[in-house]
């Protein structure tokens, strides 16, 4: 194994674990912006990536993706506890939106910032400014592909939850009768799509933004 291959491997380790921690950490902090303090008192506002690791999601899932040589990796921490009925109470569904798109919004931000830092970092002159590089381009790849994969609207993920309460605040209660049957239903649903073709078409906005906002 090369140099230029364990600085990819830390770099991307690196840039995924800042990428789902602060992911997770965000959905808590605008909970508690609107008086949840479930995670708080929980201890999950650490920027302590152990405290928000999940076996499946922050460890198995990216290795296996490493291992097949796919495209992109990406993963997920342990979800952090929000009561969702003081968030409703104190801000409405309005507030439920916001902390459901609350870790979708950190990836986007974290995805713009390090892609108008990459034309700084190249070329890269030592090992040093290599594994800079090598950290946002994969800071920028991981986050699109987290912001893009969260926005779909499959149970649980958080394009489904801001989709539930937006209905929910339009008041179409069929609708949120109806779509909260297809949870206990989700995982399986999203798996079943992940190791599809129709993965392909729904990961597709992944390489029309990296190709918007990464330098050719």
């Amino acid at each position: 194994m090369s140099e230029v291959d364990i600085l990819k491997i830390v770099a991307s380790v690196l840039a995924l674990i800042i990428s789902i921690v602060g992911h997770e950490i965000m959905h808590g902090w605008v909970a508690y912006r609107y008086g949840d303090n479930t995670a708080k008192s929980m201890g999950r506002l650490s920027i302590n990536p152990i405290r928000h690791v999940d076996p499946v999601g922050t460890i198995l899932v990216p290795a296996v993706l490493y291992a097949v040589n796919a495209p992109f990796l990406f993963g997920w921490a342990k979800p952090v506890p929000i009561d969702m009925n003081t968030v409703i109470r104190n801000g409405g569904y309005g507030a439920a939106i916001a902390v459901s798109l609350a870790g979708i919004t950190y990836n986007l931000i974290l995805a713009a910032l390090a892609a108008t830092l990459v034309p700084l970092a190249w070329p890269p002159q030592s090992l040093m400014s290599a594994f800079v590089y090598l950290f946002l381009v994969q800071s920028v790849m991981i986050n699109v592909v987290l912001a893009v994969f969260n926005l779909w609207p499959i149970p649980p993920l958080d394009g489904s939850q801001a989709l539930r309460f937006f209905a929910a605040k339009m008041g179409w209660r069929n609708f949120v009768l109806a779509y909260e049957k297809v949870y206990p239903y989700g995982m399986i649903l999203l798996f079943a799509i992940l190791f599809t073709p129709l993965s392909n078409i729904l990961f597709a906005p992944v390489g029309w933004i990296l190709r918007m906002i990464l330098p050719g």
